[in-house]
Protein backbone atom coordinates (compact mmCIF):
# COMPACT_ATOMS: atom_id res chain seq x y z
CA UNK A 1 0.00 0.00 0.00
CA UNK A 2 0.57 3.47 -0.60
CA UNK A 3 -0.34 5.97 2.18
CA UNK A 4 -1.58 9.40 0.73
CA UNK A 5 -2.00 12.51 3.09
CA UNK A 6 -4.11 15.35 1.79
CA UNK A 7 -3.51 18.48 3.79
CA UNK A 8 -4.88 22.20 3.59
CA UNK A 9 -7.19 23.60 1.24
CA UNK A 10 -6.92 19.90 -0.56
CA UNK A 11 -8.57 17.98 2.29
CA UNK A 12 -10.74 20.42 2.91
CA UNK A 13 -11.73 20.15 -1.23
CA UNK A 14 -11.56 16.54 -1.17
CA UNK A 15 -13.25 16.20 2.32
CA UNK A 16 -10.42 13.57 3.02
CA UNK A 17 -7.43 13.89 4.64
CA UNK A 18 -6.12 10.12 3.59
CA UNK A 19 -6.19 7.41 1.65
CA UNK A 20 -4.37 4.04 0.59
CA UNK A 21 -3.44 2.72 -2.50
CA UNK A 22 -3.15 -0.79 -3.77
CA UNK A 23 0.24 -1.80 -4.76
CA UNK A 24 -0.49 -4.79 -6.37
CA UNK A 25 1.01 -3.89 -9.60
CA UNK A 26 3.81 -1.55 -8.74
CA UNK A 27 6.48 -4.65 -8.60
CA UNK A 28 5.66 -5.28 -12.09
CA UNK A 29 4.77 -1.44 -13.44
CA UNK A 30 6.51 1.31 -11.29
CA UNK A 31 4.89 4.22 -11.05
CA UNK A 32 6.13 7.87 -10.02
CA UNK A 33 4.51 10.56 -7.78
CA UNK A 34 2.83 12.16 -11.17
CA UNK A 35 1.36 9.24 -12.58
CA UNK A 36 -0.04 8.83 -8.63
CA UNK A 37 -1.55 12.69 -9.18
CA UNK A 38 -3.09 11.51 -12.68
CA UNK A 39 -4.90 8.43 -11.12
CA UNK A 40 -6.45 10.61 -8.34
CA UNK A 41 -7.32 12.93 -10.76
CA UNK A 42 -9.73 10.25 -12.43
CA UNK A 43 -11.64 10.12 -9.26
CA UNK A 44 -14.47 12.46 -10.12
CA UNK A 45 -14.38 16.08 -10.65
CA UNK A 46 -13.43 17.35 -7.59
CA UNK A 47 -10.40 15.14 -7.54
CA UNK A 48 -9.11 16.50 -10.94
CA UNK A 49 -9.59 20.06 -9.75
CA UNK A 50 -7.25 19.53 -7.11
CA UNK A 51 -4.35 17.36 -9.02
CA UNK A 52 -4.60 18.50 -12.36
CA UNK A 53 -5.83 22.34 -12.57
CA UNK A 54 -3.57 23.19 -9.06
CA UNK A 55 -0.30 23.77 -7.96
CA UNK A 56 0.48 21.00 -5.78
CA UNK A 57 3.68 20.03 -3.71
CA UNK A 58 4.89 16.72 -3.08
CA UNK A 59 6.49 14.74 -0.65
CA UNK A 60 7.75 10.91 -0.52
CA UNK A 61 8.30 9.98 3.23
CA UNK A 62 8.47 13.24 4.55
CA UNK A 63 10.73 14.67 1.87
CA UNK A 64 10.00 17.02 -0.66
CA UNK A 65 9.95 15.70 -4.59
CA UNK A 66 9.43 16.18 -8.06
CA UNK A 67 6.80 14.37 -9.98
CA UNK A 68 9.40 12.18 -11.37
CA UNK A 69 9.79 10.12 -8.21
CA UNK A 70 9.69 6.59 -8.19
CA UNK A 71 7.16 5.48 -5.58
CA UNK A 72 7.06 1.75 -3.65
CA UNK A 73 5.01 -0.40 -1.31
CA UNK A 74 5.22 1.52 2.00
CA UNK A 75 6.00 4.73 0.84
CA UNK A 76 3.84 8.18 2.47
CA UNK A 77 2.84 10.44 -0.09
CA UNK A 78 1.90 13.64 0.78
CA UNK A 79 0.09 16.28 -1.50
CA UNK A 80 -0.01 20.17 -0.19
CA UNK A 81 -0.51 23.77 -1.47
CA UNK A 82 2.68 25.94 -2.09
CA UNK A 83 3.23 27.68 0.80
CA UNK A 84 3.90 31.79 1.35
CA UNK A 85 5.83 33.57 3.66
CA UNK A 86 6.29 36.90 5.14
Amino acid sequence: MIKVLLFAQIRETLNCSQLEIGTDTLDTTPITVAQLKTQLAERGDLWHLVFVEQDLLSAVNQVICDGDHPLKAGDEVAFFPPVTGG
